[in-house]
């Protein structure tokens, strides 16, 4: 900090929803404390590839202060209560991850070994007869409940929600900077950085640079020289045709992911379009061939012709490095199958302002915040290998290989657990609940013949009336509750754009 200086100055390189959700998050908490510059440039443009969202996405908006109905007019949002799988275990098979929680369980073991003792003794119906969000998606119905409440999360417009948190962020205090950098100036000794040189020849300078310029990596890399850990050896998709398409029909309140011969395909219903993607390995299938298979598979007229975009799985060796922060697509990239882009985004920022170097850059602090960093993106890293893993397909040689890949050992070790024992965990450092473990890895085929004999304890006519007696209640909410349609259009329709 320059000598005098009352407030850190804090500099976002990079706009879009990484840039503005660091800004927004900044701002609406600590903004009184530090002064914050974004600099981006429109001619660059944006990814836009993640549109879907988890339910992590409204704890963030409740920090930020941003009302739910407000949000989702101004992005074209509808809700998201989950993930259908099509064709990923088999082809013909299909599951939903879905964001609910399964059933009640008790202290001594989780839901899922009562159900499989019901099953045992000839009763209990299939385990998502417990799931409430489960339900609901499959019948297209949800609303705003609280006895019972459903967990969900948005479909939204990536582009349009850059622009709603700019205005959110600029209301707050937030300068925001057009133009391009051409150059970073850095201190000879310490090698901090001290200031982003532009293209018109000013100079932007600061305290605290925050790297969110995408897949260049410009602040991290290319000045700072941080490592990037390829992890293509166990997700090798690399490429991602996209485009957009007029809605069509009713709105499902759950995103779409249909298995492909070399990949998967996403379709992510907004109000007034969808959202659609073909993500693919290069190595199997040619940029020609993808656009053809979107072309041939999607809904509704197209708006613009398909786009390639390329990427590359894995993450930065350390996202804290020096005065210097990663965030976003320049701290690492997992495939959207998950929808985990922006939770990443998300939860990065709000640790920044948890561990903010208001006493200067620490060793130890960035040390510590680069370990979390790292933890999640390996947890999530290893859920979405769990979907390829599983798979029974053989039909292309894409499939084939993903059977024989050589897992982390610290998925080996999940899997064996539930093999040998139906046992689900949720460890200190992940994302998904044991309820999002356990739909994924059933869904996916994954086979277990033990389980803990808590149900045993509670003997099988009450067993069996505690199982009726949940399902009926799950059935009558679903029930009662209004089509996803009818609970957009009342709560939070939004303007043709």
């Amino acid at each position: 900090m320059a000598t005098g200086q009352s407030k850190q100055r804090v500099v976002i390189a990079g706009g879009g929803t990484a840039g503005w959700v660091t800004a927004a998050a900044l701002s609406s908490q600590i903004g009184k404390l530090i002064d914050i510059t974004l600099v981006e440039s429109e001619e660059l443009g944006t990814i836009g590839v993640g549109e879907a969202t988890i339910p992590t996405h409204r704890s963030f908006h409740d920090i930020i202060g941003v009302k739910e109905a407000d949000f989702m007019r101004a992005t074209q949002a509808t809700f998201k209560l989950g993930i259908s799988f099509e064709d990923w275990g088999a082809l013909g098979d299909r599951y939903i991850h879905s964001f609910g929680k399964i059933g009640i369980s008790t202290w001594m073991a989780d839901f899922h070994h009562l159900w499989m003792q019901a099953k045992a003794d000839g009763f209990g119906g299939d385990l998502g007869d417990y799931c409430l969000e489960l339900r609901a998606a499959e019948a297209g119905k949800f609303a705003i409940t609280e006895k019972p409440a459903l967990n969900y999360a948005y479909h939204l417009d990536a582009g349009l929600y850059a622009r709603f948190l700019r205005k959110h962020s600029e209301a707050r205090g937030v300068k925001r900077i057009e133009g391009k950098f051409v150059d970073v100036r850095q201190n000879g000794e310490t090698g901090f950085i001290e200031s982003l040189i532009m293209e018109s020849g000013d100079e932007v300078a600061g305290d605290l640079f925050v790297d969110c310029t995408g897949f260049r990596a410009t602040l991290i890399e290319k000045a700072l020289g941080v490592e990037f850990e390829d992890w293509s050896h166990w997700l090798p998709m690399n490429s991602a045709a996209v485009v957009q398409t007029e809605g069509a029909g009713k709105i499902p309140p759950y995103t779409r992911s249909m298995a492909r011969g070399a990949g998967w395909q996403w379709r992510i219903p907004l109000q007034h379009r969808v959202g659609n993607g073909h993500v693919y390995c290069s190595d199997y299938m040619s940029d020609d061939e993808a656009r053809k298979v979107l072309e041939e598979t999607v809904e509704g007229e197209m708006l613009f012709e398909p786009r390639v975009i390329r990427f590359r799985t894995g993450r930065r060796k350390k996202v804290w490095e020096k005065n210097c922060i990663a965030l976003g697509l320049s701290s690492g990239f997992l495939e959207p199958l998950e929808s985990t882009s922006i939770h990443l985004f998300q939860i990065a920022a709000t640790r920044l302002i948890q561990m903010f170097p208001f006493a200067g850059i620490s060793e130890a602090q960035a040390s510590f915040y680069n370990k979390i960093s790292e933890d999640e993106f390996l947890s999530v890293r290893d859920f979405i290998i769990l979907h390829y893993i599983l798979t029974k397909r053989d039909d292309t040689a894409f499939w084939r290989d993903r059977q024989a890949l050589d897992l982390p050992d610290s998925l080996k070790h999940r899997i064996e657990l539930y093999r040998q024992n139906s046992f689900v965990y949720q460890g200190e450092s992940d994302l998904f609940r044991i309820d999002s473990w356990l739909q994924v890895m059933r869904g996916q085929g994954l086979a277990s013949e033990n389980y803990h004999h808590v149900g045993k304890l509670m003997g099988t006519e009450r067993l069996k009336a505690n199982m009726e007696g949940y399902a009926a209640q799950i059935r009558a909410a679903v029930q009662k509750l209004p089509s996803h349609d009818d609970f957009i259009a009342r709560y939070c329709a939004a303007p043709e754009v």
